[in-house]
């Protein structure tokens, strides 16, 4: 008997990612980035990072008094690709986060949707 595909599951990990980078895309292009966006980024991470993860988002943050929804990108490093030296480490993040944010802000030169007040 096959076993069904799991929709929902659940992974733990002992260790979160070594560094995380959170690009808030949408506030800025008004939408989601593409697949193809998102392959762009990743050759412009992989001259700086030997490898990474990119996880495209849509994110919910609901509470009492507020709602919002916004497509997020996040890139994950892994500790072991990240140096041990603080120094040389923070340089590698900013190294990332600048590269993030002028394939963003490219993306958004190519390509903006405005946001629709409710």
């Amino acid at each position: 008997m096959e076993k069904e595909p799991e929709v929902a599951f659940y992974e733990r990990h002992p260790e979160p990612p070594g560094l995380e980078v959170r690009v808030n895309f949408s506030i800025f292009a008004g939408r989601a980035a593409t697949p193809a966006e998102i392959d762009e980024l990743a050759h412009a991470l992989l001259r700086k990072v030997g490898e990474i993860t990119i996880i495209a988002e849509h994110r919910h943050e609901v509470g009492e008094d507020s709602e919002a929804s916004l497509h997020q990108v996040r890139i994950d490093v892994d500790p072991e690709h990240i140096p041990e030296d603080e120094h040389e480490a923070d340089v590698l993040a900013g190294r990332i986060v600048e590269a993030a944010e002028l394939w963003a802000r490219n993306c958004v030169a190519d390509r903006r949707v405005e946001i629709a007040e409710s």
